[in-house]
């Protein structure tokens, strides 16, 4: 039997060049701007897609892959090596279909093989961790049990805050109604949003001006973690300067170990909005 194969969507927001260091299989979401189809991470660049973003007049839509989509994916490693198994993880079965669709997917494949599909019960990042620490796992020819039992660890160590930076794209996206998005916009309310144990956005506070929800969010990872070695993940959009001020805040407070910066893609940036920060923090 060979190393397990990791498959995910392109919401995990893994940067390529990591993804192909580690062999992951990712399979695109697609990003609507009007009568153009774009696959993340693939046709469109996180930076092309929030230049545009802060341009159109009418919020991108989002689709996820088809269950074709996912098996093609499986299939071709299957053709390549039929006895290894295959971990798929996917975002948040509550915030899309992807994990449907991979699980319709395997039950299509007509060959024996061994296809376990994870929802990751997170977005972006947090997905990402995930899907990074398993592909470590099977390169150092670790098994399917022991990687899914290390993903669950860390997936119940983990820490995440996404910080808005303006309520328009929630509003849009039916998240808020526009009279909230109109007073939070008056009063300069930041919401600082984070998911819950299945994956679901909920508001953890609102918070007036950008630097006090940082500190809020510092706040927040310090009582949950306190001294404990963690790992910080730090996100961006297209705001470079908040994104590394409010590593700096959360660093300043938790006895960080390791940090790694990404960029949030376009599929989770449709709904989050330009200008949005996220940090994700893991007890190592």
């Amino acid at each position: 039997m060979g190393n397990v194969r990791i498959v995910t969507d392109s919401t995990s927001d893994i940067p390529a060049e990591v993804r192909e260091r580690l062999g992951i299989t990712m399979v695109p979401l697609k990003v609507v701007f009007g009568e153009e189809t774009f696959s993340d991470a693939v046709t469109i660049t996180p930076e092309q897609f929030y230049e545009r973003l802060r341009t159109t007049q009418e919020l991108p839509t989002t689709s996820q892959p088809s269950p074709a989509d996912f098996l093609e994916a499986y299939e071709r490693l299957i053709d390549e090596d039929s006895d290894s198994p295959i971990i798929s993880f996917h975002l948040a079965s509550v915030l899309s279909g992807s994990y449907q669709a991979g699980t319709i997917a395997a039950s299509m494949v007509e060959r024996a093989a061994d296809i376990t599909i994870v929802d990751c019960k997170s977005a972006s990042y947090g997905s990402g961790l995930q899907v990074v620490r398993a592909a470590e796992l099977a390169q150092a020819g670790e098994s399917k049990e022991r990687i899914l039992e290390e993903v669950q660890r860390l997936r119940s160590n983990m820490g995440l805050y996404f910080l808005v930076d303006s309520l328009d794209n929630l509003q849009k996206g039916g998240r808020i109604g526009r009279a909230s998005a109109l007073i939070g916009s008056i009063l300069n309310i930041k919401p600082i949003l984070s998911l819950d144990q299945d994956g679901g956005v909920y508001s953890v506070d609102k918070v007036r001006g950008s630097k006090k929800a940082m500190g809020r969010i510092a706040e927040l990872l310090k009582a949950e973690f306190g001294d404990s070695p963690v790992a910080l993940v730090i996100a961006k959009t297209d705001n470079v300067e908040a994104a590394e001020e409010l590593g700096e805040r959360v660093k300043n407070e938790l006895n960080v170990k390791e940090i790694i910066h990404t960029t949030v893609g376009s599929v989770i940036g449709t709904h989050a909005g330009p200008g949005t920060c996220a940090v994700f923090v893991y007890r190592m």
